[in-house]
């Protein structure tokens, strides 16, 4: 481990999937709040929408995800009656369809959804809401449930791109962590996606996993090109068993030391690279030709909830239990229980639990947190004059750099911050400097790297 590593890449920072992030949402935010907020969209805004299905056949010990077992269809029948209600619920504060440019399923294991229901609920997306042809429709999917039945109901749903749970090829890591599925389930389920003619590809791969090497890592990536899905995401697998219980069945002494890890993270970005993926930010890759590396190019790369994407749409709206949509007003969260969510829409109530009404000055911090995740570079005066605020506002900030300045981590000219190459991978520590949240609370994040 460098001393760059050793004074950097330990540091407990969040991911910035958002400004402020989750943890300093509130309940002064309420379903009333929201209900104003959407009501104030102009009708000419373009959407993002995200559907939440907190269902899994079985819970992986390494998952952060909020989901539950279910072992039976009943539950996700139930669960799709509320989320059709709370479809309108939202489109009736609307009062016309809204054009769509992006839809995103997540979970949970979003493709247990039986074909009935799954249907039903596109259905009604497409009945309240505009979607536009470009629109990119995608779902988070466990390679284990992709039979030829699954694939067809995902075809005629319109899913244009499905992201399948890879995490490692090893079988000993797999054990350790709950998720057996061998390279030929995986190959299997890639070939019947492209055969329906889902074609988008992505891979999720994680690394600093319980029992895995430089080794495992290696032959993952090697088992990865052959199957050349068109995006990557590498993460860092967070060990946080103060908030998921279940990453207690981990056996810590099995998880890589911070050396490893750190390996592992150089080793699996220079095999990605060197089989022809691009790097976007901090902990995705794409093939030149995919849309990600495209918009990296154009400077039109975003991020939000789901991590880097090619969404242009500023709104966010979040349906299901737990899920969280973006306004220009602020942030909201729906109820985390499906209890309670389901008892609020019931009565005819958004299903809001918490969120955050943003300041200027809190947006102009979240526009410089999120150009420096995906560009690596912000105008400070630009983003200030841009919100209302004094050019030099942001002086403290700078000063709270000048350690990573000086170790040539990061430049500072012309109002201008950028992210030199060798600090990228602390691109998370030099955002935090613009977290005017970051000490407040008692909120506990992941390793920097």
């Amino acid at each position: 481990m460098t001393d760059l590593d050793h004074r950097y890449a330990t540091r407990s920072v969040p991911r910035y999937t958002s400004y402020p992030t989750a943890p300093h949402f509130h309940a002064g935010v309420t379903g009333a709040t929201y209900g104003d907020w959407l009501a104030a969209l102009a009708p000419s805004d373009s959407l993002s929408l995200y559907v939440h299905i907190p269902f899994c056949r079985s819970i992986c010990t390494y998952c952060g995800c909020h989901t539950k077992a279910a072992r039976r269809d009943g539950p996700l029948h139930d669960y799709a009656k509320t989320l059709l209600s709370e479809i309108d619920l939202v489109a009736a504060r609307f009062g016309g369809r809204r054009p769509v440019t992006h839809i995103h399923w997540g979970g949970g294991t979003p493709s247990l959804m039986p074909r009935e229901p799954f249907l039903a609920i596109t259905a009604a997306l497409r009945r309240h809401f505009d979607i536009r042809d470009s629109c990119e429709h995608a779902i988070e999917l466990d390679p284990r449930t992709a039979t030829p039945e699954l694939v067809e109901t995902l075809r005629d749903a319109g899913i244009t791109r499905a992201s399948l749970g890879v995490q490692d090829f090893d079988l000993t890591v797999q054990k350790a962590i709950g998720r057996v599925q061998p390279f030929s389930q995986v190959a299997r389920a890639v070939d019947r996606l492209r055969a329906v003619g889902i074609t988008e590809i992505n891979f999720d791969l994680m690394y600093g996993l319980p029992h895995q090497t430089v080794d495992t890592i290696a032959e993952t990536a090697r088992l990865t090109r052959e199957l050349a899905p068109g995006r990557i995401s590498l993460f860092g697998y967070a060990h946080v068993p103060w908030m998921k219980k279940h990453q207690r069945l981990i056996d810590e002494t099995a998880l890589p030391d911070t050396r490893a890890r750190l390996a592992m993270a150089d080793f699996a970005r220079r095999a990605l690279v060197d089989a022809g993926y691009r790097t976007i930010g901090l902990d995705h890759f794409a093939l030149p030709s995919d849309s990600m590396a495209l918009a990296l190019h154009a400077g039109t790369l975003r991020r939000n909830f789901q991590g880097y994407t090619t969404d242009t749409a500023y709104t966010l709206i979040g349906f299901g239990c737990s899920s969280i949509g973006r306004l220009p007003q602020g942030h909201v969260q729906n109820m985390p229980d499906t209890g309670g969510w389901s008892r609020a829409v019931r009565d005819g109530l958004l299903p809001v639990a918490r969120g955050f009404a943003l300041s200027n000055e809190d947006r102009a911090r979240a526009a410089i947190i999120e150009q420096l995740m995906t560009g690596h570079v912000a105008d400070l005066a630009q983003i200030a004059r841009a919100h209302g605020l004094a050019e030099g506002h942001f002086a403290r900030e700078l000063a709270a750099l000048e350690e990573m300045i000086d170790d040539g981590l990061v430049e500072v000219g012309n109002s201008r911050v950028t992210i030199t190459e060798p600090g990228q991978r602390y691109a998370r520590v030099a955002a935090a400097a613009f977290d005017a949240y970051l000490q407040q609370g008692t909120a506990r994040h992941s390793l920097a790297v």
